[in-house]
């Protein structure tokens, strides 16, 4: 496993950093999904961040085990940081919107590197 984490492209470890990153903040947010269980059985944010753990959980498997699939589902939850752009910065925020900006950049330019194509190589 040493030796498969070292030959990754950077781009590959960029977005693995960075689904953990979501799976993380999912983590976090599940005390105020759970609690909005309680009241109601169903409820959007809780339906969006079950469908938002799935995706993840899904891409980041695909994307250990080298599918070419796996690309496509990178870059689509890659698009995740476009709309947080605008929001901070009509939240005053314009520090974190250039971290984000920052993430976005490394995130595309990275996942469309060619050597992520070929390193993604599994049918």
């Amino acid at each position: 496993m040493l030796a498969t984490l070292r030959a990754m492209p950077g781009g590959v470890r960029i977005f693995l950093g960075y689904a953990f990153l979501i799976l993380g903040l999912i983590g976090l947010s599940l005390r105020w999904v759970v609690d909005q269980a309680i009241s109601a059985p169903v409820s959007l944010p809780g339906v969006v961040v079950m469908i938002l753990l799935a995706y993840t959980i899904f891409t980041t498997t695909l994307t250990l085990q080298r599918k070419e699939a796996a690309r496509g589902l990178a870059l689509g939850l890659s698009t995740l940081t476009i709309p947080a752009i605008p929001l901070l910065l009509l939240a005053g925020q314009p520090v974190a919107a250039l971290i984000v900006v920052l993430l976005a950049g490394l995130l595309f330019f990275g996942l469309s590197r060619p050597e992520v194509r070929t390193w993604l190589d599994q049918p």
